[in-house]
């Protein structure tokens, strides 16, 4: 039996970055890219490497370039670190696995560390193909929270549950990241939103912006935990621009939630360091009345604008001349 499993991209809509911060968020599947993944029984346990794994290069700029591009790792370590937390959550919970060995191929047109959520699709898909060659079952609310402790407590990379919430329950997603409900329940309040009901959305991303989001994460982690007020406040703002950007959309008012992606992406500047780079991609859709913030932790920013095709057009060519690629998210 051959497995074939997949996890999409995903762009931030507004609350970001406050989902690793007990704050609140929405956010996008984004169905133009995914991360695939196909499991099959084999004689030994085997993960076959891609091409962002790769160890030789033909020159010095080569490498360098391709650690520019994907950073120092690629998807092994991911999966490696995904079948060892899916195998210690079946044992911590008594799930018995059947004893076979498996060889995982995975493949990705995700594009590498821009904010859309690259690394967690990969995760995504392999708990999603191990769930199946074993034949196990885990609670849709708790599966999020092994992919993030993946990349979290395994690898030490610093991130959220938004990107893990929305691979998992896909659409349109408000979660309620709630510090005394986290605790009672082990996971957020998860409400799915009628994609219908957003405004025209674009997302634009520049791969020579690509940043890992431990660089943003590790950061803000370390200020929220020495207290900073200034952090402090900010999470709990961000958390109430994406209250408000809920109680729009619920009422059909959907498309006045861009005012609050504008101020989104101006708290995240006032709180975080923000290249020149990555101030031209919100920049460039602000010039022509789009609401332009980051998807993710940046490389990408998604814009809601008036629907008009001729103004898109030029966004789209502005985006081009700077080397940047837009797209219209498929949601449905």
């Amino acid at each position: 039996m051959i497995i074939r499993t997949n996890a999409n991209a995903r762009a931030g809509l507004i609350g970001n970055p406050s989902d690793g911060y007990f704050g609140k968020t929405i956010s996008i599947i984004c169905r133009n890219f995914a991360a695939r993944v196909t499991c099959y029984e084999s004689p030994r346990l085997a993960i076959v490497p891609r091409r962002r794994d790769q160890l030789e290069f033909t020159s010095i700029e080569a490498l360098v370039d391709d650690v520019q591009r994907n950073g120092y790792y690629g998807g092994i370590r991911l999966i490696k670190a995904t079948v060892k937390r899916f195998f210690d959550y079946t044992q911590q919970v008594g799930l018995e696995l059947d004893d076979r060995n498996f060889t995982i191929e995975y493949a990705t047109d995700i594009p590498v560390r821009v904010g859309l959520a690259g690394s967690s699709g990969i995760v995504t898909a392999t708990f999603r193909a191990l769930i199946a060659f074993y034949g196990v079952s885990i609670p849709k609310p708790i599966l999020p929270n092994l992919i993030l402790s993946v990349e979290l407590d395994e690898l030490g990379i610093g991130a959220g549950l938004q990107d893990r919430v929305i691979q998992v329950y896909e659409g349109v997603v408000f979660m309620d990241f709630d510090k005394q409900a986290m605790a009672e329940q082990d996971h957020g309040r998860y409400e799915s939103l009628d994609p219908a009901a957003l405004p025209p959305l674009f997302v634009a991303y520049h791969d020579n912006l690509a940043e890992g989001t431990e660089v943003t994460h590790n950061d803000l982690r370390s200020r929220f935990n020495r207290g900073d007020a200034q952090v402090l406040d900010g999470i709990k703002q961000f958390a109430d621009y994406a209250q408000q950007a809920r109680e729009l959309i619920v009422s059909g008012r959907g498309d006045g939630i861009g005012l609050l992606m504008d101020a989104n992406f101006d708290l995240r500047a006032q709180l975080c360091p923000i290249s020149d780079g990555n101030h031209k991609l919100v920049d460039i859709g602000r010039r022509h009345g789009a609401h332009t913030k980051f998807a993710g932790s940046g490389g990408a920013v998604i814009g809601a604008y008036d629907g008009d095709p001729a103004r898109l057009k030029v966004i789209r060519e502005d985006y081009q001349a700077v080397g940047a690629k837009l797209f219209i998210p498929e949601i449905g």
